[in-house]
């Protein structure tokens, strides 16, 4: 199994010379069982190259396009890519697109491509597509098989429902968080309303690890410094620390690093990531920890 980041940015596309290193495109990950199914995570506007290179290799190869596309969440640094899909215009492409049920509307994954795709948006209906486009609302916890690939969610941490996903390849695994921000308790310690959300905090982390544990590579959301964090408490992103500190704790043996502040020029980026890798330079037991960055290429 192998994976490739084409977007590593949050929240709002950065491309320009100050990005030029790591990349402007917001999130999407390109992941290849050892039978060459494609699962394709987020489709932030990194979706857009990931789609000419699938086109590329349709040309030489005559193949169609087989897509599975598993969103973490619909918020639009995730999913504005997903028009711009190239594969979705072009006659025997397959894609299925995978996510949570959305508890405000009530719909399935298939809001996502509804709200797009409306004409206000967006001038082509999903109808004029000539791929075949199927939807899989997730059921919590249940794993979903797609070819070789086996893939697990579990409920992260922010504003609206984001699954996190484990993808697991014949004994290799790798899980992305999507965005996450760690628990905390609004309460008052003492009280009962602490000690309830305390036990359902709890609860949550053992789901989360669980999902992660032992994983080969977690790619996850590191957004803030730990010394920015405190006044975006609530925003539902995580930070390089707290990311360190839960590859740590399930046993992963690499951390890949993503969802980039959008402001941070890639010099900005490598610094923050230098200083916060040094405070855990002692602690860090064989962890590999990297910077990801658009074309960062794995293989498990």
């Amino acid at each position: 199994m192998k994976f490739r980041f084409w977007g590593v940015r949050g929240s709002i596309p950065s491309p320009g010379p100050r990005t030029v290193r790591y990349g402007g495109n917001t999130t999407c990950i390109e992941v290849r069982g050892d039978d060459g199914t494609l699962v394709v995570l987020d489709a932030g506007t990194g979706i857009y190259a990931l789609a000419q290179d699938l086109m590329r290799r349709r040309a030489e190869d005559g193949a169609p396009v087989r897509a599975n596309i598993f969103i973490t969440h619909s918020h639009w640094d995730h999913i504005h890519g997903l028009p711009f899909f190239t594969p979705l215009f072009v006659k025997g492409t397959r894609v299925c697109l995978h996510g949570a049920h959305d508890p405000v509307t009530g719909q399935g994954i298939e809001h996502v491509m509804g709200v797009q795709l409306q004409n206000s948006y967006f001038p082509v209906s999903e109808e004029r597509m000539d791929a075949t486009i199927d939807y899989r609302t997730l059921d919590i916890g249940v794993p979903h098989a797609v070819g070789d690939v086996v893939v697990h969610n579990v409920v992260m941490n922010h504003p609206v429902t984001n699954l996190g996903y484990r993808v697991e390849c014949n004994g290799r695994a790798m899980f992305f968080t999507g965005d996450h921000e760690a628990f905390f308790n609004p309460h008052a310690p003492g009280s009962a309303a602490y000690d309830a959300a305390q036990r359902e905090i709890e609860r949550r982390e053992r789901e989360i690890e669980r999902a992660m544990e032992g994983v080969d590579a977690l790619v996850a959301d590191c957004s803030y410094t730990f010394e920015e964090y405190p006044a975006k408490q609530g925003w539902g992103h995580g930070t390089f620390d707290g990311a360190i500190a839960l590859a740590l704790k399930v046993g992963a043996r690499s951390l890949y690093c993503t969802h980039h502040e959008p402001t941070r020029s890639d010099d900005e980026l490598e610094a923050v990531f230098v200083q916060a890798v040094a405070r855990w330079r002692d602690r860090l037991n064989g962890l590999a920890v990297t910077l990801a960055f658009e074309g960062l290429e794995v293989e498990l």
